[in-house]
């Protein structure tokens, strides 16, 4: 099958094309020489390539850029997958459709034990989180519509090749700086006792790879482990890995109210028979090793 993926450059896009190409899909990529906010050049590429299948990836993905650039992440989000989807529409109208989305369309709870399964309401929060619910409900859309679409609403998920501007990665930068000595042995954070679910970016892919499948029914799909873990033990682990324990200072521009964000997965456990595969810790180690080499070459 040809699967057309859009941000194929990209932190995620990366890892994906590479996981399609080995999986045997003949895969076409675009990132930014491709606006997905030009509509006659999204046209233009369907045409021409004619894929079985899509994976959009495309996205302003910060949420602090979002808070610094509202318009422009909308413009990407939202009105990028408007382009798509009718592109789609007059081009490639029986393609399955794979519309990324985010956890964050959920908003968060301020209590323990909750889980989000996609019933759950949209409760968006921030530029980015809205601009991303706005493409997911476009979606739901064009799928009443008549396209084959899957709308994934993945949760925090992480790896080498992440921008810092990342929790994790940057904690894995600042901590690699400690060890090497090139920073004072104080870590700069913002809340540490919020909650998230984290997953590796390797098993994210390998969710979207098995929603192309058709066998898949269309919908919504959350992809997240079910487990609830909070940004400081993320921290201490990066700690143990490095032997370090530097002081922790919490910068108030860092600082947001603590909650709590954590998925059920159980649909697209029951559908495809996807599960986390990847330990955590082996995750952060590799996140480490990372930035301990940038960080020496630096």
């Amino acid at each position: 099958m040809r699967v057309w993926v859009t941000g194929a450059k990209g932190f995620v896009g990366r890892i994906l094309v590479e996981h399609l190409n080995r999986s045997g899909y003949d895969v076409i990529g675009s990132d930014l020489a491709l606006d997905v906010t030009d509509s006659e050049a999204v046209n233009a590429k369907l045409a021409e390539t004619q894929p079985g299948a899509v994976i959009h990836l495309a996205a302003q993905s910060s949420v602090s850029v979002s808070l610094d650039a509202p318009d422009r992440t909308f413009r990407t989000n939202f009105l990028g997958t408007h382009n798509l989807l009718e592109a789609i529409s007059r081009h490639v109208p029986s393609a399955r459709v794979v519309v990324v989305s985010s956890s964050d369309v959920y908003g968060s709870v301020n209590r323990a034990g909750e889980r989000f399964d996609e019933t759950a309401p949209l409760v968006p929060q921030n530029p980015y989180s809205r601009s991303k619910a706005a493409a997911d409900l476009l979606g739901g859309l064009y799928a009443q519509r008549g396209l084959d679409i899957v709308r994934v609403r993945p949760f925090n998920h992480t790896g080498t090749g992440q921008s810092d501007t990342f929790v994790l990665p940057n904690f894995a930068r600042q901590v690699a700086e400690i060890q090497q000595g090139r920073r004072a042995p104080e870590m700069e954070v913002g809340n540490l006792e919020s909650v998230r679910d984290f997953l590796d970016v390797s098993d994210v892919v390998e969710a979207y790879k098995r929603l192309l499948d058709p066998g898949a029914p269309a919908g919504i799909y959350n992809i997240a482990s079910g487990h609830a873990t909070s940004i400081r033990s993320h921290l201490d682990t990066l700690f143990s890995i490095a032997g370090v324990s530097p002081e922790i200072r919490v910068r108030p521009d860092r600082y947001r109210p603590t909650d709590h964000a954590v998925g059920n997965a159980s649909k697209l456990r029951l559908t495809t028979g996807w599960s986390p595969q990847i330990d955590f810790r082996d995750t952060l180690s590799r996140l480490y090793a990372h930035w301990s080499e940038q960080v020496a070459d630096d």
